[in-house]
């Protein structure tokens, strides 16, 4: 999650492939890789960030699915675009961004992610911008089919680029990618299909999708589950395989005291066949239970994974689950520590 430990030229190392690895010996069956930058316009969004848009990226991350292939599990790579979200890289602070409309993010960049200071009004994205932007996801999901990777899940979550176009906030356009749900959905739906047109017929593209941002952490689309019932309808029948929804709390109600949550609404209006993922606040059993009851056909960890990576087998046995030290995991730099690799290091050639 967002680990920052690339080379500066965007190549996964040896040093993550360990990292990775590490989660399948665990007992995890299912990976998705921390965001991964799609095209050198404008959508690298942290200092160290890795990518998938060189040959060199495809070697580099061709080290991690190996090593996760040969534990047994399955990695998908997460295909991100910053947006307005961006933390200032390259190292040019004042480095125009994009997104859907010239927003400016709410809060200050995260110094643990390279930024510093407010986030700047972004550019409104051109009709040449988005063209780029969707190549760039459709040439980035080729080229994990190339490294390896069983599949890709765009991002469309947590404030960056195509969750932006969801959001009445950051999307004010009076095109049709902008105005009423079903066209502010219209794009993050375009890019899902074009990806799922290039790559083989059984490389699995996902979407993860939430209402609040990294900036924004209490933003609700206004329009409340009929906005839902809209997206996921709609990115589904574009071609997503699953839909992976993320909220602070995945078993709580998300449209109203009495309404569903966001995985629930998922369930409710993904079209059939459409596998419903759910992500939230998960890390106890009977959490993870619960969300399953409710009707998702799989759940992930964050933070509890960072403090367990070995979560499925400590649950499976009965051992008691750790606490996430943040302060001394992902501060003052979110970089992967010596602790964290499942073997000792080798050299790496950057």
């Amino acid at each position: 999650m967002t680990r920052v430990s690339a080379t500066d030229d965007g190549r996964a190392t040896d040093r993550m492939a360990q990292y990775y690895a590490k989660f399948a010996t665990g007992g995890f069956s299912f990976l998705v890789t921390e965001g991964v930058y799609t095209d050198d316009a404008y959508s690298k969004g942290y200092l160290n960030q890795p990518g998938l848009v060189t040959d060199g990226h495809v070697d580099g991350w061709t080290q991690v699915t190996d090593a996760v292939h040969d534990e047994g599990g399955a990695i998908f790579a997460q295909l991100m675009h910053s947006g307005a979200q961006n933390q200032g890289i390259p190292r040019d602070a004042d480095r125009e961004t994009i997104a859907p409309s010239a927003v400016q993010p709410e809060g200050e960049k995260n110094p643990a992610y390279g930024g510093d200071g407010p986030y700047p009004e972004p550019k409104e994205a051109t009709r040449d911008d988005l063209d780029t932007a969707r190549e760039g996801f459709v040439t980035a999901a080729t080229n994990a089919a190339d490294a390896g990777f069983d599949g890709v899940e765009l991002h469309a979550a947590n404030g960056y680029l195509l969750n932006e176009f969801l959001s009445t906030k950051m999307n004010r356009r009076d095109d049709e990618y902008g105005g009423a749900p079903d066209a502010r959905v219209r794009y993050p739906a375009e890019v899902i299909e074009a990806v799922a047109d290039a790559t083989p017929d059984d490389f699995v593209v996902g979407v993860r999708v939430s209402q609040s941002m990294v900036t924004d952490y209490g933003y609700e689309w206004p329009e409340g589950e009929a906005a839902a019932a809209v997206f996921f309808e709609t990115l589904s029948s574009a071609g997503a395989d699953y839909v992976h929804t993320t909220e602070r709390y995945a078993t709580e109600p998300t449209f109203g005291d009495d309404g569903p949550s966001l995985a629930e609404a998922a369930v409710e209006y993904v079209t059939d066949d459409t596998v419903v993922i759910a992500n939230g606040n998960l890390g106890t059993p009977e959490a993870a239970r619960q969300v399953l009851e409710d009707g998702a056909d799989l759940l992930t960890l964050g933070t509890s994974a960072l403090a367990n990576p070995d979560w499925p087998t400590r649950v499976a046995a009965g051992e008691e689950l750790a606490e996430l030290d943040r302060t001394a995991m992902l501060e003052p730099e979110a970089t992967i520590g010596d602790d964290e690799l499942s073997v000792h290091e080798s050299p790496v050639d950057d």
